[in-house]
């Protein structure tokens, strides 16, 4: 018999946030239609909070991305039976973190954002819009506190770049 998605997602979810080890919670994770790349890190309790009966994938986590412990990720929120529902309504949309972002402990991002390419964000803090690629974001809301300068990092093309490489010699020295 096979489990409806809802059931599936729901019982992933809950033994992803317990796993021993970060290629299990991975494992799982991708399991419930979450795209997760290489060499990605997932710290102990993560949140996912999401609409179950979505198949996505509304969570798209590039390479090389460091999720620390206890993050929440908000694709869905939803005041339930609250009578300011009405006022309010629900919100709902895709997080994508970019390659090489690291997102710090207790942070909580809220849906629709993109915390873009190498992207550093603070320990507890609340993410509301999108995070530029390579600055740094910290606070409750999040703002800017850094732009990041990377020796690797440069805007011309590939092809460009691979005129300046020079091969390594491994013959020995004289």
């Amino acid at each position: 018999m096979l489990l409806p998605i809802t059931i599936k997602k729901k019982i992933f979810k809950a033994i992803a946030k317990m796993a021993v080890g970060y290629k299990a919670r991975i494992w799982l994770l991708r399991r419930c239609n979450y795209a997760i790349g290489e060499n990605v890190f997932i710290g102990e309790d993560l949140i996912i909070i999401d609409d179950l009966e979505d198949i996505g994938p509304n969570l798209i986590i590039e390479d090389r991305v460091a999720i620390s412990p206890r993050v929440t990720l908000v694709l869905y929120a939803i005041p339930n039976w609250s009578r300011i529902g009405d006022l309010v309504g629900s919100r709902k949309g895709k997080i994508l973190i970019g390659k090489d972002a690291w997102i710090g402990t207790g942070a909580v991002v809220l849906p629709g954002v993109r915390v873009g390419e190498g992207a550093i964000v603070g320990a507890n803090s609340v993410v509301r819009k999108d995070v530029p690629r390579y600055t740094v974001v910290g606070g409750v809301p999040a703002v800017e506190i850094n732009k990041l300068t990377l020796p690797w990092r440069s805007e011309t093309l590939p092809e460009e770049r691979l005129q300046d490489v020079r091969p390594v010699s491994r013959g020995r020295r004289s």
